[in-house]
């Protein structure tokens, strides 16, 4: 990422990276501070597929306020105020209490081994992760598991469907089982998050269509609340697979393993030191300072789990995250940058 490098090198800011994959690596730029403390801002600059997109993905275009591109508000658009806020505090000469390490990471979108990577060995007091978060403050966020769960039959010749076993008609009524399984959901209700879900949301089965199918497979995606744990919740699924079992003695049904992703939720104090640093500066700057709750995974959940105080802040709104359209509020993204200023210059 030259552009990156080269934006505080010009500047007289330090750099280094760390290597993730051959060819990609997180690049990390480094503001001294006055005591070892350190102050950690983060955001990703990797993004995801430019399918479907109305506008050209590559070529920004600003219209009416707002900047258009793939990237513009996930992430792009809080790593530029990241790298203004800390580019101004290195201008103006002055060096914060704490030192502030800028993360720019990759692969957020997909497995998330930038950051991992990051926390190799990281030591920060307080973590803020760049999202579209419109200006507030997230202290928590849903986490994900996501399976694969596949059904077995046995093939026959659809002229004689009765001498197989069907895998998508038993496919079937696990996916009915699942949609019963999220309403049940739906009635527990967290204050900040709102309910758990289940979707599934790939099936793949099937050889063609004279043959009875003798495998199907669907992969789902389970959004946690605080609290809940992963191993709980896959061993809740095989007990739905063991009550279809019960009704209908032919279906055949397993969990992959491991899981394709697991990801805790996110839930940092309200008491906590970054949160109330975050409030006090966003009462400064006339923004709502009440922590919210947002319902998408980042990079803050594994920061969290290496036990860095996190939360997430950042210009723009997630419902324009991955869209046809992608933008962002240009006076938002200036907003942000006096945000994140404020916060290194106040947190002690």
């Amino acid at each position: 990422m030259p552009l990156l490098r080269d934006f505080f090198s010009n500047r007289g800011i330090e750099t280094f990276e760390q290597e993730v994959f051959p060819g990609r690596h997180n690049i990390i730029a480094r503001l001294p501070g006055r005591t070892p403390r350190r102050l950690l801002l983060e955001a990703h600059t990797d993004t995801v597929s430019t399918r479907n997109m109305t506008i050209h993905p590559f070529e920004p275009m600003i219209c009416d306020g707002r900047l258009y591109g793939r990237g513009a508000v996930d992430d792009k658009a809080g790593v530029a105020a990241m790298m203004h806020a800390v580019a101004s505090i290195k201008a103006d000469g002055i060096v914060p209490t704490c030192e502030v390490w800028l993360a720019a990471v990759v692969d957020e979108e997909f497995t998330y081994r930038g950051v991992v990577k990051l926390c190799e060995g990281l030591r920060a007091e307080a973590a803020i992760v760049a999202e579209p978060t419109e200006l507030r403050a997230v202290i928590m966020s849903k986490g994900v598991l996501r399976l694969r769960i596949i059904t077995r039959g046995k093939t026959a010749h659809s002229a004689v469907p009765q001498l197989g076993n069907n895998a998508i008609t038993h496919m079937s009524r696990l996916v009915l089982a699942l949609e019963s399984e999220n309403r049940r959901l739906s009635g527990v209700v967290h204050a900040l998050l709102g309910s758990p879900t289940v979707s599934v949301g790939v099936i793949q089965g099937g050889v063609q269509v004279n043959l009875v199918p003798n495998h199907c497979a669907i992969e789902i995606d389970r959004r946690l609340l605080p609290g809940e744990d992963p191993g709980e919740v896959i061993a809740h699924f095989k007990s739905i697979l063991d009550g279809i079992k019960k009704v209908h003695p032919t279906f055949d049904a397993f969990i992959e393993m491991p899981p394709l992703l697991v990801d805790e939720a996110l839930s940092t104090p309200a008491d906590a030191a970054v949160v109330q640093c975050t409030q006090q500066v966003l009462r400064d700057l006339g923004l709502n300072d009440q922590p919210c709750g947002v319902p998408f995974g980042s990079d803050a959940s594994k920061l969290s789990r290496a036990h860095i105080p996190t939360i997430i802040f950042g210009p723009g709104s997630i419902d324009q995250a991955h869209a046809a359209d992608e933008y962002v509020e240009i006076a938002q993204v200036e907003q942000a940058a006096r945000f994140f200023r404020q916060f290194i210059l106040c947190y002690q």
